[in-house]
């Protein structure tokens, strides 16, 4: 797998080893070796693999069969190093590539979309058997910076009311897991989310509920919630793209009713009570 050092790469590889694949039979490609080696203490086979640089792809992943492609972090220039990877994938002969999207990939208007659409593109163009990992929100994207939230009793964004069908990534984690060990994957696309959709409202009740304190959610406009996370600290470009989301979320572009990520894994879908006391405990 790509990516394989990352937040959900290494939920991706706990979830093979849970299945029961040798951990010599993963390729952990990373473009940094040398954050992976507790991995490799474990007897997963370390690659370095930079998008940038095609010829460590191509070294990278041969011998591949099946290939957990997990998008690159690095916006406005994903097509050209996804492209790449995928060159390195039709090379190698993969028997199929599970590439890591947004949901409803098709039809959101999220600029976050855009790569991943292109990337879809180019991966149905190279003739690869392949499978679309359609990943919603995850939790953590909440849950993992709460303390602002709690300091000042509210939650901001531009969401409104907009649904959320937000998982946690080791629910993804698994469902990746899933599609690389078994059969009759190919061709199929996955729009993957929770069971149950929540809006920031509903997020904010349940912070209030599990700590004791009240917490309201203070809807801005994408533009003033933009100019908020600049102050922040975050980039502008970042910002701006993490507000064009929320607007996106506000038009009901991240939930799904499909059950394909309950199907996947098997069992119910992280709640959101269960994330929230997750990130609490923490």
């Amino acid at each position: 797998m790509t990516g394989a050092t990352g937040k959900l790469g290494r939920l991706a590889v706990e979830a093979l080893l849970e299945r029961g694949v040798p951990a010599e039979r993963i390729v952990a490609a990373v473009r940094t070796p040398d954050k992976a080696a507790d991995l490799a203490e474990r007897g997963v086979q370390v690659r370095r693999a930079d998008y940038d640089a095609p010829d460590t792809l191509a070294s990278a992943l041969a011998g591949t069969r099946r290939l957990l492609f997990i998008s690159g972090s690095e916006v406005g220039r994903r097509v050209p190093q996804h492209r790449n990877v995928v060159e390195a994938a039709v090379a190698a002969g993969v028997e199929l590539i599970a590439y890591t999207g947004i949901l409803n990939c098709d039809t959101t208007r999220m600029t976050l979309a855009e790569e991943h659409r292109a990337t879809e593109a180019v991966i149905r163009e190279s003739g690869l058997p392949y499978a679309f990992l359609r990943n919603g929100w995850y939790f953590e994207n909440y849950t993992e910076n709460l303390a602002p939230a709690l300091e000042s009793g509210a939650l901001v964004g531009a969401a409104g009311d907009g649904r959320i069908a937000a998982a946690a990534r080791a629910d993804y984690a698994a469902a990746a897991a899933a599609v690389l060990t078994e059969d009759g994957h190919a061709g199929k696309i996955y729009e993957l989310g929770g069971d149950a959709s929540f809006t920031m409202a509903e997020l904010a009740a349940e912070l209030s509920r599990q700590t004791g304190r009240e917490i309201v959610y203070r809807n801005l406009s994408e533009e003033e919630y933009a100019k908020a996370l600049v102050s922040a600290g975050l980039p502008e470009p970042y910002a701006k793209a993490l507000a064009d989301s929320d607007t996106g979320v506000a038009r009901g572009d991240l939930t799904t009713d499909s059950g394909h990520l309950r199907a996947l894994i098997g069992r119910p879908t992280t709640s959101l009570a269960d994330a929230v006391a997750a990130a609490l405990k923490d």
